[in-house]
């Protein structure tokens, strides 16, 4: 089973200190981390945790889903069960509709793991009522296959459909017997679509030591503990500059290319994107991986940040030989790791209305809301917003200057939130949410003696969907 050699930063040539840098970067930037994890020449040199999450916590992967989806296809074709040129249709006669279209009939696994699909979004979010897989045939194309990259998940979760369907086994059940030496979390699953299959796309739950066990798998070309996984020559091709990304790359860090579900980085290397910060980044120049689970989702432009804080940090000051052991920079970075930790708001002080409202029940106004009533809690540096909806009464616990965990009501995903009064005398809520699923829900709540107006966002792909809009409300 495949367990990781520790080493000191100083011994693999990188100072402690520019790991610390890293992380205050990232701090001073605000970027929401969950986790950083770093190797070097093959070394676990640094792994983090930001609390509540812990080694221990599955973590949604979102994109990454994809590369294991990748390498499962890679399986297959090296057992013989697909050649890479065979047309997707073939697979699947059952979800065609009468009448394919030509460009749907010629496209194949290939263009698949290259984004060069017919269509230039994801076809099950068109209807996610009805069959997602059958979603990529019977959606209209919208260009021929094989020609230009469009990024579309429902092309990864055929993909995943297709592995599903020749093994008779879940996706990763089926990777986890083929990779067995890497040893996988028994806990790690895939979420399912409606109708039963993986979500190859986006499902992936995991630990952020996985994703360096399947990084470690793919920079050493399958090669682990003297067993050769899959064929070399497959991951050379998977993680190659194949097709160009720069007409729809949102940040330059995403515009240098793709390989077969790989993602070019700008560093000569290679990388496993999944949104919001779930990354797993390959630098073969400097045989350095980093791996990061993060929530950028409600930052624009926040993976670059992550990125620049790498490059900018770490790779200028990585030298060929070992550093002195340096007792100071090992304890500062030590302390550093312990006190990682979502960042609580900041926030003003209390505004005088504070007395007047607390514990207050305010009753929505607003015609046709699911909400009913909302009420706010606070003392001293712990509150509470308690709300009904749909006639259930639900709470949810946030701090002032800390956080505060629970299980977020209705979904029953883990939560962390903290509030902080503005300058302008309202309350934002923030509700980091860390499980299966990943984002956040915000709240702002502005109070006038017997009126409160409520505004509600939610960053999250899936759930949450009654967490957005505007409420009036106003106290018995």
């Amino acid at each position: 089973m495949l367990t990781f050699e520790k080493a000191t930063p100083e011994e693999t040539g990188i100072p402690s200190d520019c790991i610390i840098r890293l992380i205050e970067k990232l701090q001073k930037r605000q970027i929401p981390m969950h986790s950083l994890l770093l190797m070097h020449h093959d070394k676990l040199i640094f792994e983090g945790y930001y609390a509540p999450c812990s080694a221990d916590s599955l973590h949604r992967m979102f994109s990454i889903s994809k590369n294991f989806t990748s390498i499962a296809i890679g399986l297959l074709l090296d057992e013989g069960k697909i050649a890479l040129d065979d047309p997707i249709i073939q697979y699947f006669p059952e979800k065609l509709p009468d009448e394919v279209h030509p460009w749907i009939a010629q496209m194949t696994i290939r263009d698949m793991l290259m984004m060069r699909t017919c269509h230039a979004s994801t076809t099950y979010k068109v209807n996610m009522s009805s069959d997602w897989v059958k979603s990529f045939f019977t959606i209209p194309p919208t260009h021929p296959s094989g020609t230009l990259f469009h990024y579309d998940t429902s092309s990864a979760h055929t993909l995943c459909a297709l592995v599903e369907k020749l093994t008779g086994c879940n996706m990763l059940d089926y990777i986890k017997k083929k990779l067995d030496v890497l040893g996988f979390s028994e806990n790690s699953y895939m979420i399912k679509d409606p109708f039963g299959v993986s979500m190859g796309g986006s499902g992936l739950v995991a630990l952020p030591l996985d994703m360096m066990k399947f990084g470690y798998f793919i920079a050493h070309r399958g090669l682990v503990l003297g067993k050769q996984l899959i064929s070399p020559s497959y991951i050379d091709m998977a993680v190659s500059p194949i097709t160009a990304t720069c007409m729809t790359a949102p940040i330059p860090g995403e515009a240098q290319g793709y390989g077969l579900q790989f993602w070019r980085n700008e560093r000569n290397g290679f990388m496993c994107y999944g949104m919001g910060g779930q990354l797993i980044i390959f630098l073969p120049d400097y045989e350095l991986i980093c791996v990061t689970t993060a929530d950028t989702q409600n930052m624009q432009g926040g993976n670059q940040q992550i990125y620049d804080a790498l490059y900018d940090e770490i790779l200028p000051y990585i030298q060929k030989d070992a550093l002195s052991h340096d007792q100071e920079a090992a304890q500062r970075l030590h302390d550093t790791c312990v006190a990682l930790a979502v960042k609580p708001l900041e926030s003003a002080p209390a505004p005088e209305i504070l007395c007047e409202i607390n514990n207050k029940t305010f009753h929505v106004q607003t015609e046709g809301s699911v909400f009913q009533s909302f009420r706010i809690q606070i003392q001293e540096n712990v509150g509470t917003l308690a709300f009904t909806h749909k006639q259930t009464s639900y709470e949810i616990q946030f701090g002032i200057g800390t956080m505060q965990t629970g299980v977020f009501p209705i979904y029953d995903q883990k939560y962390a939130a903290s509030g902080a009064w503005l300058l302008d005398g309202t309350l934002f809520i923030k509700a980091h949410i860390i499980d299966a699923y990943v984002g956040c829900v915000q709240f702002q709540l502005s109070f006038r003696k017997d009126e409160l107006t409520v505004f509600m966002s939610k960053k999250e792909e899936s759930l949450f969907h009654e967490f957005k809009g505007h409420f009036y409300c106003k106290s018995s």
